[in-house]
């Protein structure tokens, strides 16, 4: 999953990209409201961290702008004012949740899940495709009785194909929702984390559950 975090204060966005890169979420920085604003309008975040007192554009105005142009993205506020008003204000513009500075990285964690299950994309910490099981809370995969060892991106790219079961994922898609906006889209990282997924899951069989589609992309084939 891709989160975009809008934030002027540079130590933080380092310190929130970090731990949530370690919960294998994908993470794009913005440090002003019209950088925030383009970002969000131009990808397709699954959540927005978006702090109020920023420069150029404030977070208000940001979220108000995103709702209007149907950015529906959940947008979690983040912002040194703690008054009624400002809660209430902050929600009323189209936010779903607000976070007062400073605050515990874990309490973060837990908001952003909880915006996420709310959307409908973390109903049940367990994924089945066949025998193919992984769990979103352990980030632990098995294939039948067989445990899988995989790295953060290859967890990644495996959790969004099973999300998607039998609907071919374009390299673009699978781009879009695993890595930042640095990400080089010329490069063939999908197709190396592709071969090393199918290597862990399918030993390598033509008939695996990660198929390729010619022209096309990829498919987790469902019995």
């Amino acid at each position: 999953m891709r989160i975009l975090v809008v934030d002027d204060d540079r130590r933080l966005c380092a310190v929130i990209k970090r731990g949530l890169l370690e919960e294998a979420y994908a993470v794009d920085l913005a440090h002003d409201g019209e950088e925030g604003a383009y970002l969000a309008e131009v990808n397709p975040y699954d959540l927005i961290i978006l702090d109020i007192m920023l420069p150029n554009k404030d977070g208000i105005q940001v979220c108000r702008e995103l709702r209007a142009k149907k950015v529906n993205a959940p947008i979690l506020m983040l912002t040194a004012k703690d008054t009624v008003e400002d809660r209430v204000k902050g929600l009323d513009t189209g936010a779903d949740d607000y976070l007062v500075k400073p605050f515990a990285f874990s309490e973060l964690l837990a908001r952003v899940r909880a915006l996420l299950r709310r959307e409908g994309m973390l109903k049940s910490p367990e994924l089945r495709v066949g025998d193919l099981i992984l769990n979103t809370l352990t980030r632990q995969v098995w294939r039948g009785q067989r445990p899988v060892e995989l790295t953060t991106k290859e967890y990644v790219i495996l959790e969004y194909l099973m999300r998607h079961p039998n609907v071919v994922v374009t390299r673009t898609m699978i781009e879009e929702h695993a890595w930042d906006y640095d990400f080089d889209s010329m490069s063939n990282l999908v197709d190396v984390y592709i071969r090393r997924l199918r290597r862990k899951i399918d030993d390598e069989k033509d008939d695996g559950l990660i198929q390729t589609v010619r022209g096309a992309g990829y498919r987790l084939k469902a019995p």
